[in-house]
């Protein structure tokens, strides 16, 4: 039994497309531990996520606000930085605008400039607030909100204590898969990837199927993003899947089914 949780952040970034709401969703290389499996961006908190830096650099958040919507002491702000450095490096989306108010324009003048500072970033030869520094940005973590929060089940050998959040695709920005940790992407309409889930056309995990089935209810992205901003803590309580043999076969329980407490 493994009793080491590694933080982790993930994102579903959303954007509406004609009548409907729609996910960006990555499949991963065939490194372990989601090797080829359809997932969304997302990553392990690195130490520099903490860094008090980023206070001020966030927009409306600090660590104090974002520790008490996770209902943790401290270093909940690491959760929202984790997912806006995680996005930029794996699929180029910077959730981030000039301190102006002017948005960037990943698409035209900024395009090469941001680029190189995402090869620099996944290279480690620069830092996300150093980024912030030097083009004047403020991270726009108002436009981020928590979704869910999943422990990996203790029968793993490695467990992640991961936070899922939803953020609205910023204007003037397109999906550029890294090409290493991730091999497609592709913007999919969360009841359509469901149905490809369960066809066993796009493969998942249990947290990730759950995750969009949280989405279907919503037809507006932004809709989602404001009901989401609203809860509270206590909305969101952690999920710890049990898996356990039974008559030889694997059974998987998640909390509120029957017998969850009894094992």
């Amino acid at each position: 039994m493994n009793n080491i949780l590694i933080p982790a952040a993930t994102v579903l970034v959303l954007r509406d497309s004609k009548d409907v709401m729609e996910v960006l969703m990555v499949k991963r290389s065939k490194r372990p531990p989601f090797g080829n499996l359809y997932v969304f961006p997302g990553g392990k908190i690195d130490d520099h996520d903490h860094s008090s830096d980023y206070d001020i650099y966030s927009y409306g958040l600090d660590d104090i606000s974002a520790s008490e919507k996770l209902g943790l002491k401290d270093g909940g702000l690491s959760y929202w930085i984790a997912c806006i450095r995680e996005c930029f490096e794996e699929v180029g989306i910077l959730m981030a605008k000039k301190k102006s108010g002017e948005y960037l324009n990943l698409n035209g003048d900024d395009k090469n400039k941001f680029n190189s500072y995402r090869q620099k970033l996944i290279n480690n030869e620069i830092n996300l607030s150093e980024i912030c520094a030097k083009e004047d940005l403020i991270l726009t973590t108002d436009n981020i909100a928590p979704l869910s929060h999943w422990i990996t089940p203790n029968i793993e050998a490695k467990r992640f204590d991961t936070r899922f959040f939803i953020a609205y695709l910023p204007e003037n920005q397109t999906v550029s898969h890294d090409g290493q940790e991730i091999t497609n992407s592709l913007w999919v309409n969360p009841k359509t990837a469901l149905e490809k889930a369960f066809s066993g056309e796009m493969p998942m995990i249990m947290p990730t199927i759950k995750n969009l089935e949280s989405c279907v209810d919503f037809i507006n992205a932004k809709d989602m993003l404001s009901h989401q901003i609203k809860l509270k803590k206590e909305d969101i309580p952690p999920i710890l899947p049990k898996f356990f043999k039974e008559n030889g076969n694997w059974v998987g329980l998640l909390p509120g089914d029957e017998g969850y407490d009894d094992h």
